[in-house]
């Protein structure tokens, strides 16, 4: 683990001393490249210099307990001695846990989609309970969440929805909502009491950034229309909304949610990157389920991964085997501790195949 974590230290060294480099500075592809590697690795070095002084204190007091005679100071060597084991064991195994290679899109911001699916009206409503939940969540992380494009049901709710989401490793914790989420209730309309099962799919992709994607502007088709739905007078009478064709793929994005043709056009071409992304991506991740097992949904958006059950007031992911029975706090944005516990699973997962 030392020889690990000192290679480590030695490539943030050297990621410090190129980026002082001229050369470097002057190419910004690479030097945006060589700061997020630089910011990453300040957690594994800290805990490297951290645990470096650990073992100097060990092996201090190791020394002390061999030469000195005085028993009040050999007292207090082997208090210090057993407490710095027991930190040292605690700190081997957040450190393998740091040492599990990171999915290199964790830090990035999403987009994310979330699509109503069977069930007709309900599912439309369910899909728009789905987004409040995020919303909520994200608030409590004072993360901003920005709509990029929706078609509202014709009951309320939406029949799909996709926004984007900014704030620090907000891929690395909403992948794991990749999926298809399941309702069990009672919809508004049903007369009888009976109880229906809706579904509603959602997928959490990584942003592409300006540097992921070569996007180039001559394949894409533009086009303006007025915008439906919200906003007023003047969103629903100026060609504000914008379609995008990227004519090589035939992928189209809209995005109608600003006033401003402009900012409209600018929410357009960053999913229309991260579409072309995610191409790149879902080939990344085929071949990383393919070696090994994941927790996170790869291409295969039909997996069911959780159900909600408002007569039971329960929530089950399937994943994990997960159930917890308090509905209204969970689609209230308190989705926290399930995530944590996925987390928890994949990193054991990781490790149990680190150590096989």
């Amino acid at each position: 683990m030392l020889d690990k974590l000192e290679a480590i230290n030695a490539r943030y060294l050297e990621i410090e001393q190129q980026m002082n480099d001229p050369d470097i500075t002057s190419d910004m592809k690479r030097y945006v490249k060589l700061s997020k590697d630089y910011k990453d690795l300040q957690p594994v070095v800290k805990a490297y210099h951290d645990y470096k002084a650990l073992l100097d204190t060990i092996t201090e007091c190791k020394e002390l307990l061999s030469n000195e005679k005085d028993e009040e100071l050999r007292e207090m060597a082997k208090e210090e001695l057993t407490a710095s084991i027991e930190r040292k064991d605690k700190m081997e195994e957040e450190i393998r846990i740091m040492l599990i290679p990171a999915d290199p899109q964790d830090s990035k911001n999403a987009v994310v989609e979330i699509r109503g699916g069977t069930g007709g009206d309900e599912a439309c409503l369910f899909a728009g309970d789905l987004f409040r939940m995020y919303t909520r969540y994200c608030e409590k992380r004072h993360w901003k969440i920005e709509i990029v494009d929706f078609n509202e049901g014709t009951a309320g709710g939406y029949k799909d929805i996709t926004f984007n989401v900014t704030g620090e490793k907000v891929y690395g914790t909403l992948k794991y909502e990749s999926g298809v989420h399941r309702v069990q209730r009672v919809p508004a309309t049903e007369t009888q009491g009976r109880v229906h099962t809706s579904a509603a799919a959602v997928v959490v992709l990584p942003e592409a950034e300006e540097f992921d994607v070569d996007l180039n502007m001559s394949d894409v088709r533009i086009d303006t229309f007025c915008a439906s739905g919200p906003g007023g007078q003047c969103v629903n009478t100026t060609y504000s909304a914008v379609r995008l064709t990227h004519i090589p793929t035939g992928i189209v994005v809209s995005c109608q949610d600003q006033k401003s043709q402009i900012k409209n056009k600018e929410k357009a071409i960053m999913v229309l990157r991260t579409r072309l992304y995610e191409r790149e991506y879902n080939k990344y991740m085929e071949e990383m389920s393919s070696k090994r097992k994941t927790l996170v949904a790869t291409g295969d958006r039909s997996e069911k991964v959780r159900t909600y059950n408002y007569p039971q007031s329960r929530v089950t992911d399937h994943r994990i085997g997960y159930t917890m029975y308090n509905l209204p706090a969970f689609m209230d944005g308190d989705i926290q501790d399930l995530l944590d516990a996925i987390q928890l699973a994949e990193n054991a997962e990781k490790l149990k195949e680190a150590v096989g």
